[in-house]
Formats: C-alpha cells, structure tokens, sequence
C-alpha cells in the first residue's frame, strides 16, 4: 500500500522534512494533546523511513536511532507514527516490520529498545519485543522499556 525508504538526515529532501513533522506535530502534539521538545537533536544522527503514498504524501513515519545516542548499548526506534487515515490497516505492523528490516541492513545484530506508550505494548509484543521493568511517565504520557529479541 505505501513505498518505504530509509534515509540519513542528510539525504533528507526539505519537503520530506517538512512533511514528517508536520506528522509528528499533528499526531503527537495535536491528537495527543501532549506538549513536548520534538526537535530533540536526535534527527540529525537517525536514519528516518518515511512510507509514502504513490503521490509522495509521507503516511507513515519512524526514526532509527544508532546506539550510543538513546541508549549506550542498543539502537532504537522512535517517533513512530501514521495518519490518521492510515489506522486500522496493518501500516503500523508493516512500518515496524520495515524498520526492523532496515536496522539489521543498517546495523546487523545489534539490540533494540524503545520506549514504548504503554497502551501499544501487546502490539510490540507481537513483534517480538519484551517488556522490562516499571511504567513511567515520559512527556505525561505512560510508557515502558521494550527490547527486541530475534526469534
């Protein structure tokens, strides 16, 4: 349904840019209603994948994070995010299964984590992920610690 790409900051076109945080704003600023420093400096070192529609409106949205920049020790996946009318149609699953799939390209082997919003955590448990410890508040939303295991 949407073509993926994976791209340093650098490759990054500014329309491109523009548009996934205007997703990021809309959905977790807006939706949301969670007031937060989006612009965190993290982008710069991510690798972002963007799924586009055939037009190129960008309708799913993750940053891969290299290790030592969100954790020391593992690689991570944040912003994750899709359109509004993107929901209920298997893109979340099919950008997170993307975004594996270009983490082993990009850094094979290495660990992940994420910290998830703890209502999602059977869904990325689905995907092989594993809670670790307690629920915490980041931005006044609940989330928890996640790492992804293979098989």
């Amino acid at each position: 349904m949407l073509s993926y790409t994976c791209v340093a900051f650098e490759e990054l076109s500014l329309k491109e840019l523009y548009n996934f945080m205007a997703l990021r704003l809309e959905v977790f600023a807006v939706e949301q209603n969670c007031p937060y420093q989006d612009a965190d400096g993290k982008d710069l070192a991510a690798w972002h994948v963007m799924g586009k529609k055939t037009d190129g409106q960008i309708m799913a949205y993750a940053r891969l994070i290299p290790k030592g920049i969100a954790y020391a020790e593992y690689v991570s996946i944040g912003r994750v995010v899709s359109h509004a009318s993107m929901r209920g149609k298997g893109i979340g699953r099919e950008l997170m299964e993307q975004c594996l799939r270009f983490i082993e390209a990009l850094w094979p082997g290495q660990p992940i984590k994420i910290s998830a919003q703890a209502y999602l955590v059977d869904f990325y448990t689905s995907l092989g992920f594993k809670a670790y410890g307690e629920t915490y508040l980041e931005d006044g939303i609940p989330h928890v610690e996640m790492r992804f295991s293979k098989g």
